[in-house]
């Protein structure tokens, strides 16, 4: 039987990190993001992914944001981490040993780190095979086919292999591509591992086909709308919610994660500064700080129309 008590639908968070303005994780702030993200009905988060900027966090750091995020949630949502970036075999079993250590709930595979871009899916499984062979056996595990630095996306026969195992519980698709979403969730169907899309224009159509939830860049802005959206997504007005949360979604792409840190600090008084190891946050343009304005507006009349009605 699937285990669902630990991996609940709905919207999983791609968490931020905060920094400084002098470039330093900055946990104070950390912290207040993660009750904003509890407070707007999160069903759990994803710490230390993309979004986080993992690439460009340090082992020390990217361990102890995932035990922070264990810690300040108190159990309350499960927590998730990532955290392998490295590309030789040694120094990703000793990531991944570290990430299991802080108690999250599931560590995740970063799908592109398991083989290289020109590698064959049977290279991959084999080398997925010599990893998982080194962690504990008694830590559950997942996958995140992160769009950095190559997109891996699992195909049908991939998933299937994976999902017999039973070791794996989380699959963050990137795939945006229904035909893909369809055959994961077919072979997948009745074991641990549960399916949470990334991508809003095919969210809903996925969620009719079996996927568990949402779990992607527009849950920094929009938390609370895609909480309510995946719990009453059945309901008559799904649609035109869906379409909504599509338009909006195109936002995800200006500038991010500057703009999403800039709209949490202006628009929800989150006390973060926009730092952002990635992007240079002093060139965020007057441009995009109009389309976050924009943004918390269509956010609001959203809300009342659908939620406060």
């Amino acid at each position: 039987m699937a285990d669902t008590n630990h991996f609940p639908g709905g919207a999983w968070p791609v968490m931020l990190t905060p920094f400084t303005d002098q470039g330093a994780v900055d946990y104070d702030g950390l912290g207040k993001l993660i009750d904003w993200y509890m407070i707007n009905g999160a069903s759990g988060l994803f710490a230390v992914c993309q979004s986080s900027e993992v690439f460009f966090l340090s082992l020390e750091e990217r361990v102890n944001i995932a035990r922070y995020c264990v810690e300040r949630s108190g159990k309350r949502i499960p927590v998730i981490a990532s955290g392998h970036i490295s590309d030789s075999f040694d120094d990703q079993v000793r990531e991944l040993n570290k990430i299991a250590d802080t108690g999250v709930e599931a560590v995740i595979l970063i799908t592109n780190r398991i083989a290289r871009q020109d590698e064959s899916d049977e290279v991959w499984l084999k080398n997925l095979q010599k990893l998982v062979a080194n962690l504990p056996e008694d830590v559950k595990l997942g996958f995140y086919e992160c769009p950095y630095p190559y997109k891996r996306v699992l195909s049908k026969e991939v998933t299937r292999q994976c999902a017999e195992t039973g070791r794996f519980y989380f699959l963050k698709d990137t795939s945006c591509d229904l035909d893909h979403i369809a055959a994961k969730l077919e072979v997948s169907k009745g074991t641990n591992l549960h399916l949470y899309n990334a991508n809003t224009a095919t969210l809903l159509d996925s969620l009719k086909l079996g996927a568990s939830g949402y779990s992607g860049v527009m849950c920094n802005t929009q938390c609370r709308l895609y909480s309510w959206f995946l719990e009453h997504w059945k309901e008559g007005k799904a649609q035109e919610l869906s379409d909504l949360l599509t338009i909006s979604s195109w936002m995800e792409h200006e500038y991010y994660p500057v703009s999403a840190k800039y709209y949490l600090q202006k628009f929800e008084a989150l006390p973060i500064s926009t730092f952002s190891r990635t992007k240079d946050a002093s060139l965020l343009s007057r441009v995009v700080q109009s389309e976050m304005a924009m943004l918390k507006r269509v956010t609001e009349t959203t809300e009342n129309k659908f939620i406060n009605a």
